[in-house]
């Protein structure tokens, strides 16, 4: 009995002060399995209290339980300790140094094609004008017929125009929307229609396949070349600028008599000549004219009454023209490096 008694004291002892000594879960865990676990030296001494006599072992198991229970809930304790001390490391090793320059994560932004188109839009729509949409299927009807163009037109050949099966076709302009519009509503008619459109050209750095329209339409009672003119210069003077000056040059369309070639004075250079206008101090920025009266007559408006006029221009020389991009697949593909300038 002694012997065993002895052996607790001692136990207990050295045991707690090893567990306060502990500085890590794993050194911590050791101990609880010296005194503890199945093999344990407290385990062995109560698996031992079978040999001792009979009228002694109540008080054995005493000292013996007395201690495990100790044990348990220093350890126990520590463990609680070890694990804060732990959170805090890892806490400050995450920790934001609130003193060093900030890096803005890159979120993503508008592509450049949507923002000149949002921009076009909302010049527009303070002048009065209304969002007009279609289809970028078309038939030859709303596409030619219907805009006055001729079946002997170079417009209409297949080296210009991708047909479809059934006498459809990707439409080679967003005109159709203005044709399907003025079948639907009576003049007075205001409206703008952007859209993507189609036509066979060989991709290169001012050409592709794919690109980016906005028309405007405005039929009334004494529509005229001079309100023309005026909105169109508002347009750019809204768009680029104060100092930017437009110039009319004679020009056809199948749809619209007169008609004109509208070229912007150069917005780097004002004029002067530069490389992005090639010394000539003008960038052509868009068609126009007075809509052709063989256009109301395909709608059914009536010629004599009313008058109007149209413009159309590309998003995408806009865009490349406002930006200084001198390619115009770039903004098809995607490239992330090349958007996230924007």
């Amino acid at each position: 009995m002694a012997g065993l008694l002895e052996k607790i004291e001692e136990m207990a002892g050295q045991a707690p002060a090893k567990v306060k000594r502990s500085d890590t879960l794993d050194s911590l865990e050791e101990i609880r399995l010296e005194y503890l676990g199945r093999k344990g030296l407290l385990t062995s001494i109560l698996h031992g209290l079978k040999d001792a006599p009979a009228d002694q072992r109540p008080l054995i198991g005493k000292q013996a339980n007395l201690l495990k229970n100790k044990l348990s809930g220093l350890i126990d304790q520590r463990r609680r300790e070890l694990e804060q001390q732990r959170s805090r490391r890892e806490l400050d090793s995450g920790r934001i140094d609130v003193t060093l320059p900030g890096s803005r994560p890159w979120t993503g932004s508008i592509h450049p094609l949507n923002q000149v188109l949002e921009r076009i839009n909302e010049i527009f729509f303070g002048m009065g004008f209304a969002l007009a949409e279609g289809p970028e299927i078309e038939d030859e009807f709303h596409n030619f017929d219907a805009l006055n163009t001729p079946e002997d037109h170079p417009a209409r050949a297949e080296q210009d125009t991708m047909y479809l099966e059934g006498g459809m076709l990707l439409r080679s302009h967003t005109s159709p929307v203005q044709i399907r519009h003025m079948q639907a509503n009576r003049p007075p008619v205001r409206v703008i229609a952007p859209g993507r459109v189609f036509r066979r050209d060989t991709p290169d750095a001012t050409h592709s396949p794919v690109f980016h329209q906005v028309e405007g339409l405005y039929v009334d009672e004494n529509v005229t070349f001079g309100d023309l003119r005026y909105t169109l210069e508002q347009f750019a003077a809204q768009m680029f600028g104060a100092g930017a000056s437009l110039r009319f040059r004679p020009s056809f369309f199948p749809f619209t008599e007169p008609s004109a070639e509208v070229d912007i004075s150069c917005i780097f250079c004002r004029g002067k000549g530069c490389r992005v206008c090639k010394q000539v101090g003008w960038i052509e920025l868009l068609g126009c004219g007075m809509v052709d009266p063989n256009v109301f007559d395909s709608v059914g408006y009536d010629s004599e009454r009313y008058t109007g006029f149209a413009f159309g221009m590309g998003i995408d020389r806009i865009c490349m023209t406002f930006n200084g991009v001198n390619d115009i697949r770039l903004f098809l593909e995607s490239d992330v490096a090349f958007l996230s300038q924007f």
